[in-house]
């Protein structure tokens, strides 16, 4: 194997890593936020449309928070990696180095501000609603940084587009040759890492950030070093 491939190989495995860190904080923020989505910003769009038509028991801030926030990351991390070329750079290791610091910043904020519970109901909205815009802000810094390195099909943050790809391209459907693997492999993560954060989030709300924060600071460190 060619060192280009094998660098290609560990960058999918990477943005795999990350997509099943955003399915974590994914649950954090539904389950744990008033059914907010912190990566996964098509769910708040439509979560905020029924809002605004008056469906019951919908929210209206914290979607519209996490929504400027995701924007606000996704923004620095362009910013950040728009002087260099497509792939790994040590931009790219700063990027991340952000979003973990972001992450152990809220898993900080919420081991102080909540007492155990799964939610932070019963603690004043401005944290509820200063934790979703963390959490949204490094989801939002993740993505781009995803973006910039372009491995196909793995954004981290939403596997629509992955399933759509895994189906239109299935014998059922073009019949052509597909990375199926890694297709696949995406969708499961990021469902694996939902179902990891609901569980964590019965130990303490901010462990499930910390495992996300984990995950991205172990990301940076093996990306960094097969950089080009």
């Amino acid at each position: 194997m060619t060192r280009p491939a094998s660098r290609d190989r560990t960058h999918v495995a990477l943005m795999l890593a990350l997509t099943f860190s955003t399915g974590i904080a994914d649950a954090v923020g539904y389950l744990g936020l008033d059914k907010v989505f912190t990566g996964n910003m098509t769910g708040n769009v439509v979560i905020l449309g029924m809002a605004l038509v008056g469906a019951d028991d919908l929210p209206v801030v914290g979607p519209v928070v996490a929504l400027a926030a995701f924007l606000a990351g996704a923004a620095l991390a362009g910013r950040i990696l728009r002087p260099v070329a497509a792939g790994w750079h040590r931009r790219t290791t700063t990027v991340l180095v952000v979003v973990a610091a972001v992450l152990v910043a809220v898993a900080g904020a919420l081991a102080l501000a909540d007492d155990g519970g799964p939610t932070l109901s019963g603690y004043p909205r401005a944290v509820e609603l200063a934790v979703t815009a963390g959490l949204a802000l490094a989801m939002g810094a993740q993505a781009g940084a995803a973006r910039h390195l372009a491995v196909k099909d793995v954004t981290t943050v939403v596997v629509t587009s992955t399933i759509t790809g895994l189906a239109a391209d299935s014998a059922l459907g073009r019949a052509v040759p597909q990375p199926w693997v890694r297709r696949v492999l995406a969708v499961v993560l990021i469902g694996a890492g939902a179902g990891a954060g609901a569980l964590l989030l019965q130990v303490h709300l901010a462990w499930g950030v910390a495992l996300s924060a984990a995950i991205t600071v172990a990301v940076a460190l093996v990306g960094h070093r097969t950089r080009d």
